[in-house]
């Protein structure tokens, strides 16, 4: 299997297969073959809480075997085909299950917002069996000790909401690898919720809580604010503990303001990591015109990524993952600069090739397509 997974990814395989690339077909024989890209089938969806107009449910993935994994707190992308939709559909979850080696399942705790298309497809409608894109882990809101590396610092975590679901996996991994369990180890889990309707995890926070563990467990709920003095009471000298806080803006803004500019904290907002846009809106002030010069189409530059403008004057350019990995739709730029919406770098050499799906054009922009 390692012979043929080589040959696969090689220049051959990659030149025989142009211009779709080899999992263009691979994903046609079997779903769960791949040699670059990253897919998932849906194993089983769980619902977490019932609240009208933000139920959240745990998904359950098995990746294809090109997952490498993941480090608790980390994110993952995920990428829907949604029926209807001009263009496949991407955002960004938390990965809530302990941390995983390639190929292993996934879990992803999702809210199901009202504006969010992707969210309330993967809570409301995703079935056993369907599959949906990913991208490799990323983010760094994780902890840098292991079991094979154990210390005697105090852990803390502050979360809100969704927000609990980086600092789950976290605790799950301490948990699974028995690092909580040393001597001197000493956990603190402080999380707010709307209601005890709201709470995820409910049950087995409750678990958590009762088993001898070291790990303590502390849920505030309703008009329960965060407030300094009750964590100083909980965690004595708290501004040297390491601490990872993840939740609603206003929440994170009241830790920041305990810890005084502490070293020893960690955050992570409870948003959606930058990633591509689905829609227009916020595309800021562009200027100049794009010109797609083998099809002598021209328009002017909306400030969206090149793929989306190219469908929007009626191309029909070749794309796979639509998050920038899988490189199916590499085209020739011949002037101007883009950006790397995902990671903010510019590029104006001239003749280089660019993932159109991830490439926004900062001015004038020709590309070969």
């Amino acid at each position: 299997m390692a012979l043929v997974t080589t040959l696969l990814r090689s220049r051959t395989a990659a030149a025989l297969a142009s211009p779709h690339g080899v999992d263009h077909y691979l994903e046609r024989l079997n779903p769960m073959w791949a040699a670059h890209d990253v897919r998932a089938r849906v194993v089983a969806v769980l619902r977490e809480t019932d609240t009208p107009g933000a139920c959240v449910a745990t998904v359950t993935l098995q990746p294809t075997g090109t997952w490498r994994g993941h480090r608790a707190g980390q994110y993952v992308q995920v990428g829907v085909d949604l029926p209807g939709a001009a263009r496949r559909l991407t955002r960004c979850f938390s990965i809530s299950s302990a941390a995983s080696l390639p190929g292993e399942q996934i879990t992803l705790t999702i809210r199901a917002r009202a504006e969010g298309q992707v969210s309330k497809f993967l809570v409301h409608d995703a079935r056993p069996g369907q599959m949906v894109h990913l991208s490799q882990a990323g983010g760094d809101f994780t902890l840098h000790e292991s079991a094979a590396t154990p210390t005697n610092n105090r852990l803390l975590f502050i979360t809100g909401g969704s927000g609990i679901t980086p600092a789950m996996s976290i605790v799950r991994t301490l948990l699974r690898d028995g690092y909580a369990d040393r001597a001197n180890r000493k956990v603190t889990f402080l999380h707010f919720a709307r209601s005890g309707a709201d709470q995820i995890y409910a049950a087995e926070l409750a678990e958590i809580a009762a088993a001898d563990n070291q790990v303590d467990v502390h849920l505030r709920h309703g008009g329960q604010r965060f407030n300094e003095l009750e964590l100083g009471g909980l965690v004595p000298g708290f501004r040297d503990t390491d601490t990872w806080v993840c939740g609603p803006e206003g929440l994170v803004e009241l830790v920041i303001d305990a810890y005084a500019g502490s070293d020893r904290l960690r955050v992570e907002l409870f948003k959606a990591p930058l990633g591509p846009r689905t829609t227009d809106e916020d595309a800021g002030s562009a200027e100049g015109d794009v010109s797609f010069t083998r099809s002598g189409v021209a328009g002017a530059n909306t400030g969206a990524p090149l793929l989306e403008q190219a469908e929007a004057l009626g191309l029909t350019p070749e794309f796979g993952c639509r998050m920038g990995i899988c490189f199916s739709c590499t085209a020739r730029k011949t002037g101007g600069t883009v950006r790397n919406i995902m990671t903010g770098e510019e590029s104006s050499g001239p003749d280089e090739d660019i993932r159109i799906c991830v490439s926004a054009p900062a001015g004038d922009c020709s590309v070969d397509l």
